[in-house]
């Protein structure tokens, strides 16, 4: 007997039956083997130790994402047999690899502290050091429970028969052991504990079982792990980058905003400085709207229950809508997660012919979502944000265009923000759907067409589409390397259905339009978070919010200092003087730390002719610089995006 694997290059090879992951790697060469953690074989992940079936293999290598997927779920293991070991009476959930890293669930009785998470290291760091290997077995739903005795929630996960645990094709649930510890698991993992080269333990949390607040809370530590140890150093001095970045602490010491604990979890106040940037903002959206071709809605806060009933909202999104209001003599009204149905309502006020079409509309619309407490975070997770939602209703002919069109439109907007690095997930039809084939082909292949004419890497999501319709989420690279999700257009199927919105043919009959949903900035709220994160707080010179800091040197120089602040705001900057009783040295300390973009100070030679002294952010001062040229100068660094002449 033998098996034949078809490798990347499309060359066939045959092996012994039994032949493992790791004998195919070593054929193949010594520096594959080495670098191996896993191997694929028609997109079945197997342990390196275990024997492969015929099919088209790939080789995992540990500097990959699904490799550091592998390292990440094996440290979670070495981490939680650590945690068992030192709190006898313990017991654990669940231990997923995530982005960056691990976590994993436990009950002992109380939360960890810090001296506990250098403890578990310590441990986790001997566990390495002896080199024990991963062993993969079954055992049947029976024998887990008997195993899994004494840890309740293996216990759950066994009688719910998770999928994530459980063979459902051979009903039995495959676990591993290293050493005495043993662990509900699918795989793979490592060859051993010696292979983890690089991990940290990063913090540790409150969670609860299974994410229900209703259910016990349990102790969560997270980690990193790393396939070398630059590779772990790197990703600290991200962390660090990030924490400096944190929106959250930025902008109360920027006083751009803040989110005092009478306003409530999840709401945030905007600060003048902080509205001039959002202001900015907005401006920007409605002149980038304008300029492809949307119209400018606007819809309440909140509408009957009847309406999110039509759109299907309270089907299937009630538990993030706030509970009702009772007006009008006991009927329900809503407050909006989002103003799709609204802009359905617009479309069907009046016929539609197909020469109407395209409608493109347009809102910048205060939303509210009842968003749990524990993933609220700053303005990246709020329960009141402003939406830049916009819907376009198009023929099916016109399907194409509007998708290019709309990726078009999200391109600029974040280049003009000064993000350059882009990647896409395309979401394809789920199992489940509505909707009728022809459209989600038309759907599918428009928005992959826009992606390559966009030359956007991307990767194709198989099933992850609504079942409403497929969609694409553009992702971002902020300055310390960080993804994030930004932009959506999404088709829809759906409402168009559910409201009955129609508009009549060149043959005089009734067509059901397509509906486009897109977000440029999902909210404005989020995206000003990842800016502020992105650029540290120091916005260039269009977005800041005080272009320029003018700074006397004595007193008898304020009024020279004010009449410069009044003919930089005559040429349309924003600047202010800062006549505080402190040293010149103090007041420049201060525009620098409030990243003021330019710093601007006068004296007596500037006084007597006309000049000032001169600094733009990053440059070396200059002294005796003319009042015209400074202007000139600032002028030119605050052109808007788009604007450049």
């Amino acid at each position: 007997m033998s098996i034949h694997l078809l490798y990347p290059d499309g060359s066939s090879h045959s092996f012994e039956d039994g032949t493992t992951g790791l004998e195919v790697a070593e054929s193949i060469g010594s520096r594959l083997a080495k670098a191996a953690v896993a191997v694929s074989v028609d997109g079945a992940e197997y342990d390196l130790s275990r024997a492969l079936p015929s099919g088209s293999l790939s080789v995992i290598t540990d500097s990959t994402e699904a490799g550091r997927h592998i390292i990440r779920h094996s440290a979670a293991h070495i981490m939680a047999q650590a945690v068992l070991g030192l709190y006898p009476g313990s017991t654990f959930a669940i231990g997923p690899a995530i982005e960056n890293g691990f976590y994993y669930d436990f009950d002992i009785g109380r939360g960890f502290t810090p001296d506990d998470i250098e403890a578990i290291e310590a441990r986790m760091a001997e566990i390495v050091a002896a080199d024990q290997p991963f062993e993969r077995f079954e055992l049947t739903p029976d024998e887990a429970l008997e195993v899994f005795a004494d840890h309740k929630f293996k216990v759950e996960i066994v009688k719910s028969v998770d999928d994530s645990e459980v063979d459902g094709s051979s009903g039995v649930i495959s676990a591993y052991r290293n050493d005495a510890f043993v662990d509900l698991c699918r795989g793979p993992h490592l060859p051993s504990t010696g292979r983890l080269k690089a991990f940290k333990l990063t913090r540790a949390a409150g969670a609860y079982w299974r994410g229900d607040e209703n259910n016990p809370q349990l102790a969560r530590i997270y980690g990193t792990a790393w396939e070398s140890k630059k590779a772990l150093e790197e990703y600290l001095h991200r962390l660090e980058e990030a924490e400096l970045r944190d929106h959250r602490k930025l902008g109360p010491e920027l006083d751009l905003f803040s989110s005092p604990p009478e306003l409530g979890s999840g709401l945030v106040l905007w600060h003048p400085k902080g509205g001039v940037i959002r202001k900015i903002m907005e401006d920007h959206s409605r002149r980038l709207h304008e300029r492809f071709g949307f119209d400018f809605v606007f819809s309440p806060h909140l509408a009957k229950a009847d309406l999110w009933e039509t759109s299907g909202h309270l089907s299937f999104y009630a538990e993030n809508m706030y509970p009702g209001i009772e007006m009008d003599g006991g009927q329900e009204y809503r407050v909006k997660p989002m103003s799709c149905p609204m802009h359905v309502l617009i479309y069907r006020s009046r016929g539609r012919s197909y020469r109407d079409l395209p409608i493109r509309l347009s809102e910048l619309a205060a939303v509210y979502r009842n968003e749990r407490s524990g993933v609220i975070h700053g303005m990246m997770r709020a329960r009141g944000f402003t939406q830049d939602d916009s819907h376009t209703f198009c023929r099916r002919d016109q399907v194409d265009d509007e998708l290019a069109m709309h990726l078009d439109f999200v391109l600029t907007w974040l280049r003009d923000f000064g993000f350059t690095e882009f990647e896409a997930d395309l979401s394809t039809q789920p199992e489940k759907s509505v909707g009728d084939q022809e459209l989600w082909t038309i759907a599918e292949r428009s928005l992959e067409d826009a992606l390559k004419l966009a030359d956007i890497p991307y990767r194709i999501a198989e099933g992850d589409g609504a079942f409403y319709g497929p969609k694409i989420d553009v992702h971002i690279k902020d300055a310390i390397g960080r993804r994030w999700q930004m932009s959506t257009i999404q088709v829809d199927f759906a409402l168009p259905e559910n409201f009955g919105i129609d508009y009549v043919d060149a043959e005089n009959q009734r067509q059901r339009p397509v509906m486009i949903h897109s977000a440029k900035a999902g909210s404005i709220e989020r995206f000003f978070g990842v800016l502020l994160e992105h650029y540290a707080g120091a916005f260039p010179m269009w977005l800041a919010p005080v272009q320029a800091e003018v700074i006397p040197v004595a007193d008898r120089h304020n009024d020279y200092a004010e009449a410069v602040v009044g003919h930089f705001k005559s040429m349309g900057l924003r600047a202010e003087a800062d006549l505080a009783d402190a040293t010149v040295g103090e007041k420049i300390r201060r525009a620098m730390t409030s990243k003021i973009p330019a710093v601007v100070v006068v004296g007596d030679d500037d006084v007597a002719n006309g000049t000032v002294g001169f600094r733009m952010r990053g440059l070396d001062e200059e002294r005796g610089v003319g009042l015209a040229d400074a202007t000139d100068r600032l002028t030119s660094a605050a052109v808007l995006p788009g604007e450049e002449t």
